[in-house]
């Protein structure tokens, strides 16, 4: 598995990186089909094996238990300094002030929540979950800029939000002289291609990396259109994607599988394939929870799309309504 160099930063990343919210008790926080501690560690040290250095969670992954997971197995598992890790704020993860959002309170409760769930003294990427109407943008940017100072994380990021917000958080983050975010992680896939219109292309030009959360569009994208599993049967969110364009998009499912046929590989490799050919993306950030969904994502880090295969897979794309901010 190759690295790569996040944006413009000194931070160097797998080429798929390991979304670890397929990890944590399923009884906590919701995720009826999340991979308990025996199930998911075959599949990190397997991650390892195969030369992944990047996993990414968030505090609000089944209620910590998905940091308390990750940060087990690779605390067994791999020398601390040989992977990065990274996290996520913004979530409820308890009563009052300091249980959810961007303020300065909440994010030092939980940075300190995390590190001692995931038993580490630093994550390499502190990242925030959205963003919050309700804080100031300065109090975060401050708040997180001391996080970094405090030697508690070595880089932030963000995630979904409207491009003019993630720029003015930028902005204000110059002006200021603090800490500025090196990566986007957003929602990118053949069936969710609405942030090439203007966040794509803004990190792009300002040297922040991306690094997309369901590549895959939830699986959607590895099966026929009417196809379900254990997961889309209890993940709600899941379930209210893709509802307005089927139509097209299940055209768009349909060139996955003939491109799929035409190479002999699995439906997913030639998916992932495709975002890691978009200029803009660093490192798509993959969810398994089988070693086969593994194999495919390291697989697809070596599959080069021809001139034709791209246009056929994109050809049937039409405007959606952006979700998951």
């Amino acid at each position: 598995m190759d690295t790569i160099r996040l944006g413009a930063s000194g931070l160097d990343v797998s080429r798929v990186i390991l979304g670890c919210m397929s990890f944590g008790e399923p009884g906590r926080g919701g995720h009826a089909w999340s991979l308990p501690l025996d199930q998911a560690r075959p599949i990190i040290r397997q991650a390892l094996e195969a030369g992944i250095t990047t996993f990414d969670t968030a505090n609000v992954y089944s209620d910590g238990s998905s940091e308390e997971i990750t940060g087990t197995v690779l605390n067994e598992s791999a020398k601390r300094d040989e992977v990065v890790i990274a996290t996520k704020v913004h979530g409820r993860m308890g009563p009052g002030t300091n249980g959810a959002g961007l303020s300065r309170g909440a994010i030092m409760t939980q940075i300190d929540a995390s590190l001692r769930r995931l038993g580490t003294d630093y994550v390499d990427l502190y990242q925030i979950h959205r963003f919050d109407p309700t804080v100031p943008i300065a109090e975060t940017m401050a708040a997180l800029h001391d996080v970094v100072k405090a030697g508690k994380a070595r880089y932030i990021g963000a995630s979904s939000m409207w491009a003019w917000q993630f720029a003015e958080m930028q902005h204000t983050a110059d002006i200021e002289g603090l800490t500025r975010f090196v990566s986007m992680q957003d929602q990118y896939s053949l069936l969710m291609r609405e942030e090439e219109r203007e966040m794509l292309p803004y990190c792009l030009d300002s040297g922040v990396g991306v690094i997309p959360w369901s590549p895959l569009a939830r699986g959607k994208l590895t099966r026929d259109w009417d196809a379900t599993t254990n997961r889309t049967e209890s993940d709600e969110f899941a379930r209210s994607l893709f509802v307005a364009t089927a139509d097209t998009d299940r055209r768009i499912v349909e060139a996955v599988a003939q491109v799929a046929a035409g190479s002999g590989v699995p439906r997913a490799q030639i998916a992932l394939a495709w975002v890691l050919a978009q200029e803009a993306v660093t490192a798509p950030i993959v969810g398994v929870t089988t070693p086969q969904q593994l194999d495919d994502a390291i697989a697809a880090e070596q599959l080069e799309l021809d001139d034709d295969e791209l246009a056929l897979l994109a050809e049937h794309y039409v405007p959606h309504a952006p979700t998951g901010f």
